[in-house]
């Protein structure tokens, strides 16, 4: 199963959808592209700027671990940016998608915007809501 960083982020920062992005970890066999270091990053640091928290979680020196699977972002590239014009939706989410097809397995995401983008598409089967 393919995560993307709007999961992820529920594992460092406890919001609406934490519990159930705790219980994908159990089951492990988790992957993703390494996208999704940058954009957690990214997303602490906003948390961060709106006062959320005063220091960086603890958690996020071990988010690699999480995962059994990185995959460059340099292989998915092109299918990802093929997938950012089907769907006319940031190329971002579509670097998970991509990695989801190329690997044959389910995409999780807490992203509504991309899980709209996808419903009306082919890969809507693939692309599941965390809640």
């Amino acid at each position: 199963m393919i995560v993307d960083a709007s999961v992820a982020v529920k594992w460092l920062i406890d919001e609406p959808g934490s519990d159930a992005a705790d219980r994908l970890l159990v089951g492990g066999g988790l992957g993703s592209p390494d996208l999704i270091f940058a954009e957690v990053a990214n997303t602490l640091w906003k948390a961060w700027r709106r006062g959320d928290f005063a220091e960086l979680p603890g958690g996020i020196a071990t988010l690699a671990d999480c995962f059994q699977h990185v995959m460059p972002c340099a292989t998915l590239m092109m299918p990802a940016a093929r997938l950012a014009v089907e769907l006319d939706h940031p190329a971002y989410d579509c670097f998970y998608l991509a990695m989801a097809i190329a690997e044959d397995v389910p995409l999780v995401t807490a992203d509504r915007r991309f899980l709209a983008a996808c419903a009306r598409t082919a890969h809507a089967a693939r692309v599941r809501a965390l809640t």
